[in-house]
């Protein structure tokens, strides 16, 4: 549970998670993701692996596996705001800003000539459905891909 009741409202997304990831409705990723509270409930964790896929992965995708991700989200709680740090076995690591609301769940972050942003709404099957996108100039947004979240436990 999380250690301040400001922290609490990502209760929600608490849980193990299965993840697909597709492009024009097309599957090119799966994973499952596990969202757990750590050091007492003052952060949230989030760990993604990738999972054995029926289908071929695209190359593009095989050659850019981030799998396994790390995520360690907290709160900021002067200014009420969500960070999220990110790393994945690439080495990429990164900062992006968070906002969650119980039914939406965005994340964001601004670096010159690779924007990206993140935006996900749960729908009335409990499914996390979002896309992420980039943009190299801050103002034209590509769609990179889409994701969908589906609990598998709590």
């Amino acid at each position: 549970m999380a250690a301040t009741p400001a922290l609490e409202r990502l209760d929600p997304l608490v849980g193990d998670w299965s993840v697909e990831a597709t492009v024009a409705g097309n599957p090119v990723a799966r994973a499952r993701m596990r969202v757990h509270w750590i050091e007492d409930g003052c952060y949230l964790a989030v760990y993604s692996e990738a999972v054995e896929t029926e289908f071929e992965v695209p190359r593009e995708w095989s050659e850019n596996n981030p799998f396994p991700t790390k995520l360690i989200i907290g709160l900021d709680d002067t200014a009420d705001r969500f960070a999220a740090l990110y790393a994945d076995a690439r080495g990429v690591t990164r900062i992006y800003h968070m906002a969650f609301d119980g039914r939406t769940w965005s994340m964001w972050r601004d670096a010159p000539g690779f924007d990206q942003r993140f935006a996900a709404t749960l729908d009335a099957e409990g499914v996390w459905r979002g896309a992420w996108e980039t943009s190299t100039d801050g103002t034209t947004w590509t769609r990179d891909f889409d994701v969908a979240y589906v609990r598998q436990a709590r």
